[in-house]
Protein backbone atom coordinates (compact mmCIF):
# COMPACT_ATOMS: atom_id res chain seq x y z
CA UNK A 1 0.00 0.00 0.00
CA UNK A 2 2.67 2.50 1.00
CA UNK A 3 4.82 1.73 -2.03
CA UNK A 4 1.89 1.97 -4.41
CA UNK A 5 1.12 5.50 -3.22
CA UNK A 6 4.65 6.81 -2.71
CA UNK A 7 6.03 5.54 -6.02
CA UNK A 8 3.26 7.38 -7.88
CA UNK A 9 3.70 10.58 -5.87
CA UNK A 10 7.48 10.59 -6.38
CA UNK A 11 6.88 10.25 -10.12
CA UNK A 12 4.76 13.40 -9.80
CA UNK A 13 7.58 15.27 -8.09
CA UNK A 14 6.92 14.76 -4.36
CA UNK A 15 10.16 14.38 -2.37
CA UNK A 16 9.05 14.43 1.26
CA UNK A 17 6.48 12.27 3.05
CA UNK A 18 4.89 12.25 6.49
CA UNK A 19 2.91 9.42 8.06
CA UNK A 20 1.44 8.32 11.37
CA UNK A 21 1.50 4.70 12.43
CA UNK A 22 1.76 2.30 15.36
CA UNK A 23 4.52 0.56 13.42
CA UNK A 24 3.57 -1.53 10.39
CA UNK A 25 2.54 1.27 8.04
CA UNK A 26 5.51 3.21 9.42
CA UNK A 27 7.94 0.63 8.12
CA UNK A 28 6.20 0.45 4.76
CA UNK A 29 6.37 4.21 4.29
CA UNK A 30 9.99 4.41 5.45
CA UNK A 31 11.15 1.64 3.13
CA UNK A 32 9.12 2.83 0.15
CA UNK A 33 10.30 6.44 0.50
CA UNK A 34 13.93 5.40 0.80
CA UNK A 35 13.71 3.09 -2.22
CA UNK A 36 12.09 5.89 -4.22
CA UNK A 37 14.78 8.42 -3.21
CA UNK A 38 12.49 10.49 -0.98
CA UNK A 39 12.60 11.59 2.67
CA UNK A 40 10.10 10.45 5.29
CA UNK A 41 9.12 11.49 8.79
CA UNK A 42 7.01 9.04 10.74
CA UNK A 43 5.01 9.94 13.82
CA UNK A 44 4.48 7.00 16.18
CA UNK A 45 2.73 6.69 19.58
CA UNK A 46 4.96 7.02 22.61
CA UNK A 47 4.28 3.41 23.56
CA UNK A 48 4.89 1.97 20.08
CA UNK A 49 6.80 -1.34 20.24
CA UNK A 50 10.52 -0.62 20.26
CA UNK A 51 11.13 -3.23 17.56
CA UNK A 52 8.87 -1.28 15.19
CA UNK A 53 10.48 2.05 16.08
CA UNK A 54 13.98 0.66 15.48
CA UNK A 55 12.97 -0.98 12.21
CA UNK A 56 11.36 2.21 10.93
CA UNK A 57 14.52 4.19 11.65
CA UNK A 58 16.65 1.49 10.03
CA UNK A 59 14.70 1.94 6.78
CA UNK A 60 15.77 5.59 6.67
CA UNK A 61 12.91 7.51 8.27
CA UNK A 62 13.02 10.21 10.90
CA UNK A 63 10.84 9.02 13.79
CA UNK A 64 8.91 11.30 16.14
CA UNK A 65 7.32 9.69 19.21
CA UNK A 66 4.22 11.64 20.19
CA UNK A 67 0.66 10.86 21.30
CA UNK A 68 -0.84 8.20 23.55
CA UNK A 69 -2.50 6.29 20.69
CA UNK A 70 -2.77 6.23 16.91
CA UNK A 71 -5.51 8.86 16.60
CA UNK A 72 -3.63 11.36 18.75
CA UNK A 73 -0.40 10.63 16.89
CA UNK A 74 -2.11 11.15 13.54
CA UNK A 75 -3.39 14.56 14.64
CA UNK A 76 0.20 15.64 15.36
CA UNK A 77 1.38 14.29 12.00
CA UNK A 78 -1.36 16.06 10.04
CA UNK A 79 -0.63 19.32 11.85
CA UNK A 80 3.05 18.98 10.95
CA UNK A 81 2.20 18.46 7.27
CA UNK A 82 0.30 21.73 7.14
CA UNK A 83 3.52 23.60 7.91
CA UNK A 84 5.56 21.90 5.16
CA UNK A 85 5.37 20.81 1.53
CA UNK A 86 5.39 17.15 2.54
CA UNK A 87 2.74 14.68 1.39
CA UNK A 88 0.74 12.93 4.11
CA UNK A 89 0.50 9.15 3.64
CA UNK A 90 -2.60 7.96 5.44
CA UNK A 91 -2.30 4.53 7.04
CA UNK A 92 -5.54 3.25 5.53
CA UNK A 93 -8.04 5.87 4.31
CA UNK A 94 -6.52 6.40 0.87
CA UNK A 95 -7.51 4.74 -2.42
CA UNK A 96 -3.87 4.15 -3.45
CA UNK A 97 -3.13 2.55 -0.08
CA UNK A 98 -6.23 0.37 -0.36
CA UNK A 99 -5.29 -0.69 -3.90
CA UNK A 100 -1.79 -1.64 -2.79
CA UNK A 101 -3.13 -3.66 0.13
CA UNK A 102 -5.39 -5.44 -2.33
CA UNK A 103 -2.39 -7.24 -3.81
CA UNK A 104 -2.56 -9.54 -0.76
CA UNK A 105 -6.08 -10.46 -1.84
CA UNK A 106 -4.87 -11.43 -5.30
CA UNK A 107 -2.10 -13.55 -3.75
CA UNK A 108 -4.60 -15.28 -1.47
CA UNK A 109 -6.83 -16.05 -4.44
CA UNK A 110 -4.05 -17.41 -6.63
CA UNK A 111 -2.58 -19.47 -3.79
CA UNK A 112 -5.97 -20.84 -2.77
CA UNK A 113 -8.58 -20.32 -5.52
CA UNK A 114 -11.01 -22.72 -3.81
CA UNK A 115 -11.24 -20.60 -0.65
CA UNK A 116 -14.76 -20.47 0.73
CA UNK A 117 -13.99 -17.86 3.38
CA UNK A 118 -11.13 -15.44 3.96
CA UNK A 119 -10.61 -13.78 7.33
CA UNK A 120 -8.95 -10.39 7.59
CA UNK A 121 -8.08 -8.20 10.61
CA UNK A 122 -9.66 -4.76 10.79
CA UNK A 123 -8.03 -1.72 12.31
CA UNK A 124 -8.62 1.33 10.17
CA UNK A 125 -9.90 -0.89 7.38
CA UNK A 126 -7.29 -0.45 4.64
CA UNK A 127 -6.24 -4.07 4.44
CA UNK A 128 -9.73 -5.57 4.44
CA UNK A 129 -10.89 -2.96 1.92
CA UNK A 130 -8.13 -3.98 -0.47
CA UNK A 131 -8.52 -7.72 0.07
CA UNK A 132 -12.32 -7.69 -0.14
CA UNK A 133 -12.20 -5.64 -3.35
CA UNK A 134 -9.77 -8.06 -4.95
CA UNK A 135 -11.62 -11.13 -3.69
CA UNK A 136 -15.08 -10.00 -4.75
CA UNK A 137 -13.69 -9.28 -8.23
CA UNK A 138 -11.78 -12.56 -8.61
CA UNK A 139 -14.11 -14.84 -6.68
CA UNK A 140 -17.48 -13.19 -5.90
CA UNK A 141 -18.77 -16.27 -4.07
CA UNK A 142 -15.92 -16.22 -1.52
CA UNK A 143 -17.08 -14.92 1.86
CA UNK A 144 -15.01 -12.15 3.47
CA UNK A 145 -15.06 -12.03 7.26
CA UNK A 146 -13.48 -9.13 9.13
CA UNK A 147 -12.26 -9.51 12.71
CA UNK A 148 -11.58 -6.87 15.35
CA UNK A 149 -10.16 -7.01 18.85
CA UNK A 150 -12.77 -6.59 21.58
CA UNK A 151 -10.81 -3.66 23.01
CA UNK A 152 -10.79 -1.83 19.67
CA UNK A 153 -14.17 -2.67 18.21
CA UNK A 154 -15.37 0.16 16.00
CA UNK A 155 -17.12 -1.45 13.05
CA UNK A 156 -20.26 -2.99 14.58
CA UNK A 157 -21.49 0.29 16.02
CA UNK A 158 -20.43 2.12 12.86
CA UNK A 159 -22.47 -0.28 10.74
CA UNK A 160 -25.45 0.12 13.05
CA UNK A 161 -25.29 3.92 12.78
CA UNK A 162 -24.35 4.02 9.12
CA UNK A 163 -21.24 6.13 9.73
CA UNK A 164 -17.77 5.74 11.31
CA UNK A 165 -17.94 5.89 15.10
CA UNK A 166 -14.97 7.01 17.22
CA UNK A 167 -14.10 5.17 20.42
CA UNK A 168 -12.88 7.06 23.49
CA UNK A 169 -9.95 4.66 23.88
CA UNK A 170 -8.62 1.32 22.71
CA UNK A 171 -7.08 -1.47 24.76
CA UNK A 172 -5.69 -4.59 23.07
CA UNK A 173 -2.44 -6.51 22.65
CA UNK A 174 -3.05 -6.30 18.89
CA UNK A 175 -1.38 -2.88 18.58
CA UNK A 176 -1.35 -3.04 14.79
CA UNK A 177 -5.16 -2.72 14.71
CA UNK A 178 -5.60 -0.58 17.84
CA UNK A 179 -7.46 2.19 16.03
CA UNK A 180 -10.28 4.27 17.51
CA UNK A 181 -12.08 4.91 14.22
CA UNK A 182 -12.42 3.10 10.93
CA UNK A 183 -11.75 5.27 7.86
CA UNK A 184 -14.39 7.09 5.82
CA UNK A 185 -13.40 5.45 2.54
CA UNK A 186 -12.71 2.06 4.09
CA UNK A 187 -16.04 2.09 5.90
CA UNK A 188 -17.86 2.42 2.58
CA UNK A 189 -15.94 -0.56 1.19
CA UNK A 190 -16.65 -2.63 4.31
CA UNK A 191 -20.36 -1.86 4.00
CA UNK A 192 -20.37 -2.98 0.37
CA UNK A 193 -17.94 -5.92 0.24
CA UNK A 194 -17.41 -7.45 3.69
CA UNK A 195 -19.93 -10.17 4.49
CA UNK A 196 -19.51 -10.32 8.27
CA UNK A 197 -17.54 -8.67 11.07
CA UNK A 198 -16.74 -10.47 14.34
CA UNK A 199 -14.68 -9.74 17.44
CA UNK A 200 -12.34 -11.77 19.66
CA UNK A 201 -10.63 -10.97 22.96
CA UNK A 202 -6.96 -10.70 23.86
CA UNK A 203 -6.90 -14.13 25.53
CA UNK A 204 -7.96 -15.78 22.27
CA UNK A 205 -5.38 -13.75 20.35
CA UNK A 206 -2.63 -14.88 22.74
CA UNK A 207 -3.68 -18.52 22.40
CA UNK A 208 -3.65 -18.28 18.60
CA UNK A 209 -0.21 -16.70 18.68
CA UNK A 210 1.10 -19.59 20.79
CA UNK A 211 -0.51 -22.15 18.46
CA UNK A 212 1.14 -20.54 15.45
CA UNK A 213 4.53 -20.57 17.15
CA UNK A 214 4.27 -24.19 18.23
CA UNK A 215 2.46 -25.83 15.34
CA UNK A 216 3.44 -23.76 12.33
CA UNK A 217 6.75 -22.30 13.56
CA UNK A 218 5.31 -18.96 12.48
CA UNK A 219 5.82 -15.74 14.44
CA UNK A 220 3.09 -13.14 14.07
CA UNK A 221 2.01 -10.15 16.11
CA UNK A 222 -1.39 -9.84 17.74
CA UNK A 223 -2.91 -8.20 14.68
CA UNK A 224 -1.80 -11.17 12.61
CA UNK A 225 -2.90 -13.88 15.03
CA UNK A 226 -6.40 -12.45 15.42
CA UNK A 227 -7.58 -14.04 12.15
CA UNK A 228 -6.73 -17.51 13.39
CA UNK A 229 -8.20 -16.64 16.79
CA UNK A 230 -11.55 -16.01 15.11
CA UNK A 231 -11.47 -19.56 13.72
CA UNK A 232 -10.37 -21.20 16.97
CA UNK A 233 -13.04 -19.31 18.93
CA UNK A 234 -15.82 -20.20 16.46
CA UNK A 235 -16.51 -16.49 16.18
CA UNK A 236 -18.44 -17.13 12.95
CA UNK A 237 -20.38 -20.07 11.54
CA UNK A 238 -18.80 -22.39 9.01
CA UNK A 239 -19.54 -25.79 7.51
CA UNK A 240 -17.52 -28.98 7.88
CA UNK A 241 -15.00 -29.14 5.05
CA UNK A 242 -15.18 -25.41 4.36
CA UNK A 243 -11.88 -23.97 3.09
CA UNK A 244 -10.98 -21.06 5.40
CA UNK A 245 -8.00 -18.79 4.74
CA UNK A 246 -6.96 -16.46 7.60
CA UNK A 247 -4.61 -13.61 6.72
CA UNK A 248 -1.57 -13.76 9.02
CA UNK A 249 -0.48 -10.18 8.42
CA UNK A 250 2.24 -8.64 10.55
CA UNK A 251 5.19 -10.24 12.32
CA UNK A 252 6.58 -7.09 13.92
CA UNK A 253 6.16 -8.03 17.56
CA UNK A 254 8.21 -6.49 20.35
CA UNK A 255 10.08 -9.16 22.33
CA UNK A 256 8.80 -7.81 25.65
CA UNK A 257 5.26 -7.98 24.33
CA UNK A 258 5.95 -11.47 22.97
CA UNK A 259 7.10 -12.64 26.40
CA UNK A 260 3.93 -11.27 28.00
CA UNK A 261 1.71 -12.77 25.32
CA UNK A 262 3.42 -16.16 25.57
CA UNK A 263 2.91 -16.20 29.33
CA UNK A 264 -0.73 -15.21 28.93
CA UNK A 265 -1.24 -17.85 26.27
CA UNK A 266 0.32 -20.53 28.46
CA UNK A 267 -1.97 -19.53 31.33
CA UNK A 268 -5.04 -19.73 29.09
CA UNK A 269 -3.88 -23.14 27.89
CA UNK A 270 -3.36 -24.42 31.43
CA UNK A 271 0.37 -24.83 30.96
CA UNK A 272 1.59 -22.18 33.40
CA UNK A 273 0.50 -21.86 37.01
CA UNK A 274 1.56 -19.53 39.82
CA UNK A 275 0.41 -20.49 43.31
CA UNK A 276 1.01 -19.46 46.90
CA UNK A 277 0.92 -21.72 49.94
CA UNK A 278 2.00 -21.76 53.59
CA UNK A 279 4.44 -24.18 55.26
CA UNK A 280 5.63 -24.84 58.77
CA UNK A 281 8.92 -22.98 59.18
CA UNK A 282 11.03 -26.00 59.99
CA UNK A 283 13.82 -27.97 58.25
CA UNK A 284 12.60 -30.25 55.48
CA UNK A 285 9.20 -28.58 55.02
CA UNK A 286 10.05 -27.16 51.61
CA UNK A 287 11.57 -30.46 50.49
CA UNK A 288 8.35 -32.32 51.31
CA UNK A 289 6.31 -29.77 49.32
CA UNK A 290 8.63 -30.16 46.33
CA UNK A 291 8.32 -33.95 46.50
CA UNK A 292 4.53 -33.72 46.27
CA UNK A 293 4.80 -31.40 43.26
CA UNK A 294 7.36 -33.68 41.60
CA UNK A 295 5.19 -36.76 42.20
CA UNK A 296 2.33 -34.89 40.51
CA UNK A 297 4.62 -34.44 37.47
CA UNK A 298 4.62 -30.67 37.60
CA UNK A 299 7.84 -28.81 36.76
CA UNK A 300 9.04 -25.93 38.92
CA UNK A 301 10.19 -22.78 37.12
CA UNK A 302 10.91 -20.77 40.26
CA UNK A 303 10.35 -20.52 44.01
CA UNK A 304 10.08 -17.48 46.28
CA UNK A 305 10.37 -18.08 50.03
CA UNK A 306 8.92 -15.42 52.38
CA UNK A 307 9.29 -15.54 56.19
CA UNK A 308 8.68 -11.91 57.16
CA UNK A 309 5.03 -11.35 56.17
CA UNK A 310 2.95 -9.99 59.03
CA UNK A 311 -0.02 -12.02 57.77
CA UNK A 312 1.60 -15.28 58.92
CA UNK A 313 2.28 -16.78 62.30
CA UNK A 314 5.87 -16.68 63.42
CA UNK A 315 6.27 -20.45 62.90
CA UNK A 316 5.08 -20.26 59.27
CA UNK A 317 6.66 -19.42 55.95
CA UNK A 318 4.97 -18.42 52.70
CA UNK A 319 6.04 -19.94 49.38
CA UNK A 320 5.19 -18.83 45.85
CA UNK A 321 5.84 -21.28 43.02
CA UNK A 322 5.92 -20.84 39.25
CA UNK A 323 4.96 -24.17 37.70
CA UNK A 324 4.92 -25.74 34.25
CA UNK A 325 1.70 -27.74 33.87
CA UNK A 326 0.11 -30.02 31.28
CA UNK A 327 -3.36 -28.51 31.08
CA UNK A 328 -6.30 -27.41 33.19
CA UNK A 329 -7.10 -30.94 34.39
CA UNK A 330 -3.51 -31.35 35.55
CA UNK A 331 -3.80 -28.08 37.47
CA UNK A 332 -6.92 -29.30 39.31
CA UNK A 333 -5.21 -32.61 40.14
CA UNK A 334 -2.19 -30.83 41.62
CA UNK A 335 -4.31 -28.45 43.70
CA UNK A 336 -6.37 -31.36 45.04
CA UNK A 337 -3.18 -33.24 45.93
CA UNK A 338 -1.67 -30.29 47.76
CA UNK A 339 -4.86 -29.58 49.70
CA UNK A 340 -5.16 -33.27 50.59
CA UNK A 341 -1.73 -32.97 52.24
CA UNK A 342 -2.86 -29.96 54.22
CA UNK A 343 -1.40 -27.16 52.08
CA UNK A 344 -3.72 -24.18 51.51
CA UNK A 345 -3.48 -23.14 47.86
CA UNK A 346 -3.99 -19.62 46.54
CA UNK A 347 -3.90 -19.50 42.72
CA UNK A 348 -2.15 -16.26 41.69
CA UNK A 349 -2.07 -16.82 37.91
Amino acid sequence: GAYNKISQDVADGVTDFVAASAGNHAQGVALAATKCGADSTIYMPTDAPQAKVDATRSYGATVELVGKDFQETMSHAQAAVEETNAEFVHAYDDTDIIAGQGTLGTEMYHDCPDADTVIVPIGGGGLISGISTAMKHLSPETRVVGVQATGAETVHESLDKGMPVTLDEVDTIADGIAVRQVGEKTFEVIQERVDEVVTVGDSAIATALIDLLERSKTLVEGAGAISLAAVLEDAFDYEEGEVIVPALCGGNIDLNVLRTVITRGLVEDGRYLKIKTVLKDRPGALERLIEIIADARANIYGIQHERTSLDMRIDQTEVELDLEMRGHEHILELIDELEAHGYPVDVLV
